[in-house]
């Protein structure tokens, strides 16, 4: 299992660069960021933009994955993402994770550009188009496309990525139709397990959900004649799957069980000093120095 640190765009660069470089240096294999105008609570709290931080994480940084987690059609393009992500795959060295989502319609930021709401089967409808003309954008020199919500003509990424046939892109879904999509074009399939924000979830109920998802991933990998075996399995760990800050032998523990149920890479929140995900950030060099090791052979 691989193990990756979510770290927030809420401290100016002088202060959050340390945060990256240090993830690095302690053995992390991964370090994302969110993509948000502003993120759920936090709203009207500092919060920079999540492209050119990855930007410059990538350009300090020489080992570590970099990703973007994740980018909807709430308020972005494929073709400017599409040329985002080359430019970042550039910086990075082919380090760069793209991930993408539908866009939640709760997220804070969904209705930003003026858009009426979209049902759910619009929004799957829409996600579908998203993610099928970003993976055509990033394998062609060139891409003209007629759809029914977007249109390009003749949009040029030309060198393309560094890694071919294009950046890995990672696919956020937990219902039928952002699964199916997952399994045509995801290098990797990410959940932070249950969807339904209005209640809260026992540790052991937030384990069953993610179980009961990566079955359904499977199921559809091999409906779209895939090996699961080539789709990575992200999961972003929240306050309903326990604290794994709290010690590292609580990170061990919450690892093994999710390793158990099929995911291959953890996601933990770069500790706050208040508020959601509060905590030491003393406790990842414990992390790092104690079990990440162990976490690596599960």
């Amino acid at each position: 299992m691989r193990v990756g640190l979510m770290i927030l765009t809420e401290e100016p660069w002088r202060r959050n660069v340390g945060r990256w470089q240090t993830a690095e240096a302690l053995g992390f294999d991964a370090a994302w960021t969110y993509d948000h105008l502003h993120w759920r609570g936090l709203r009207g709290q500092p919060w920079y933009a999540s492209v050119p931080v990855l930007a410059a994480a990538a350009a300090v940084t020489s080992r570590i994955t970099i990703g973007l987690m994740v980018a909807s059609p709430n308020f972005r393009h494929p073709v400017t993402l599409a040329k985002e992500t080359v430019t970042l795959d550039d910086i990075s060295g082919g380090r760069f994770v793209l991930g993408v989502g539908a866009g939640s319609p709760d997220a804070g930021d969904a209705a930003v550009l003026g858009e009426p709401p979209l049902s759910p089967a619009a929004r799957a409808d829409r996600f579908e188009e998203f993610v099928a003309l970003t993976d055509r954008l990033l394998r062609s020199p060139t891409t003209t496309h007629a759809g029914r919500f977007y249109t390009v003509d003749d949009a040029v990424m030309v060198p393309g990525c560094v890694r071919r046939p294009r950046a890995p892109l990672a696919v956020a879904a937990s219902g039928p139709r952002g699964m199916a999509v997952a399994a045509r074009y995801a290098d990797a399939w990410v959940t932070m397990g249950p969807t339904d924000w209005s209640r809260s979830y026992r540790p052991e109920e937030c384990l069953a959900v993610v179980a009961d998802q990566t079955a359904r991933l499977h199921r559809c990998c091999a409906e779209a004649g895939r090996d699961a075996g080539e789709v990575a399995r992200v999961f972003v760990s929240t306050g309903w799957a326990g604290d794994p800050l709290a010690s590292p032998k609580a990170c061990l523990e919450l690892a093994e069980r999710y390793a158990a149920v099929g995911i291959t890479d953890l996601v933990l929140h770069w500790p706050r000093p208040d508020g959601v995900y509060a905590g030491d950030p003393a406790v990842l060099e414990g992390i790092a120095a104690e079990v990440l090791p162990r976490i690596h052979q599960l």
